[in-house]
């Protein structure tokens, strides 16, 4: 039997930790990606993103752990391979071109090689991102995307092995921000390279993402693809972090939760415990009320409750529905994908769809290691 060897990931980092005076500021990070893959590292602002990726590209230097590129390491507590020596590129918010050099020129600053290898070179990238034309213009002379396209070439230009992007994008209007997104990241991942983009947005994550990486207060919380991310969160937090979430508090006993939408499994935790059921709003299923008040039998989706329109906003492509529940007066949301704008006061029966339900510990009670989803149909008990 011939035995294949594995490539090492084209980036890899193990333990990677870093603080300022007593401040940690990155804790324990690990991650990986692999040639040609976007991994977007994802947070709110303050968590560690860009301290890590200036870990990364060897701005910074860590307390503990370790960089990996393509096997070899360049960083660690031992080990320190300055940035230039690394293969990996970095684009900021800010594109920092020259103003005195040309586009052309901008791109080729940097290259090793003869004169004709660099023209070639140039001559490649000038065509990816559509620009020969503006070969000879300076800076001040072409348009914020056609800027961004420039730094984009002049930071590929080298081949780096490791593509680092500090939301390069947020400078522009939505509309042109996705065009020249999607285009930034196809000529990267033609280039073959272990692209790790940084935003605080989940949608852009979830919509140019491979792998998601979503850090809080320093530490990677969670890790995976997009749909690992959205239908099973870790905890509430990451859950909360795409989304809206209605919540509906019980108590576990007998490892079950009667809640006002039905009974729900809790065999993972313990009796006694505080917990909360959350589902988001586009997984509410609504009913008119056309039985004079008379709810609809239980189904696999539990019990159904009465609502209040309060409010019904038009979003565009969806519409959102808030509610007062009759049960306990409390606020719950429901998202329509479609034009449907019912009229304040109008009444209406709810279920939760009981396999976009969430279960887990409140905050302040003792919890198992790890939280589950709600399974659908054979969770739901009559009642």
């Amino acid at each position: 039997m011939t035995l294949v060897a594995l490539s090492p990931p084209r980036l890899q980092i193990t333990s990677l930790s870093r603080a300022f005076g007593k401040t940690p500021v990155v804790s324990g990070a690990s991650l990986q990606v692999e040639a040609g893959q976007v991994a977007c590292l994802l947070g709110p602002s303050g968590c560690g993103k860009t301290t890590l990726l200036r870990l990364i590209a060897g701005i910074d230097e860590p307390d503990a752990g370790e960089v990996w590129v393509d096997g070899k390491r360049v960083s660690s507590e031992t080990v320190h391979v300055p940035a230039e020596r690394r293969s990996v590129g970095l684009m900021f918010q800010d594109f920092a071109l020259f103003p005195h050099l040309t586009v052309g020129e901008n791109i080729a600053f940097g290259l090793e090689g003869g004169r004709s290898e660099q023209r070639s070179r140039v001559e490649e990238l000038l065509h990816k991102v559509r620009l020969s034309s503006l070969r000879h213009r300076y800076p001040h002379e072409i348009s914020g995307g056609e800027q961004q396209r420039v730094a984009l070439a002049r930071a590929v230009a080298p081949r780096p092995r490791v593509m680092l992007l500090d939301e390069p994008f947020s400078s522009f209007d939505d509309r042109l921000r996705d065009r020249i997104r999607e285009e930034t990241l196809d000529i990267l991942r033609s280039e073959g390279a272990a692209v790790l983009l940084v935003t605080h947005v989940p949608a852009e994550a979830m919509r140019v993402a491979d792998a998601i990486i979503l850090m809080r207060r320093g530490k990677i919380v969670q890790s995976g693809a997009p749909l690992d991310l959205y239908f099973r969160p870790h905890d509430r937090e990451v859950a909360e972090y795409f989304s809206d979430l209605n919540i509906v508090h019980g108590v576990v006993k007998d490892h079950r939760v009667t809640t006002i939408f039905g009974e729900f499994d809790a065999r993972e935790l313990v009796d006694g415990s505080d917990v909360e059921i959350m589902i988001r709003p586009q997984h509410v299923r609504m009913d008119f009320d056309r039985e004079g008040g008379q709810p609809p039998p239980s189904s696999k989706d539990g019990v159904a409750v009465r609502g209040e329109v309060r409010r019904s906003v038009f979003l565009g492509n969806a519409s959102l529905v808030e509610f007062c529940l009759e049960a306990d007066h409390s606020s719950f949301k429901a998202l329509v994908p479609s034009i449907f704008l019912p009229k304040n006061g109008q009444k209406f029966w709810l279920r939760l769809a009981r396999d976009r339900c969430f279960l887990f510990p409140c905050v302040t009670q003792s919890r198992v290691n790890e939280p589950f989803v709600i399974k659908a149909v054979e969770n739901v008990r009559s009642v």
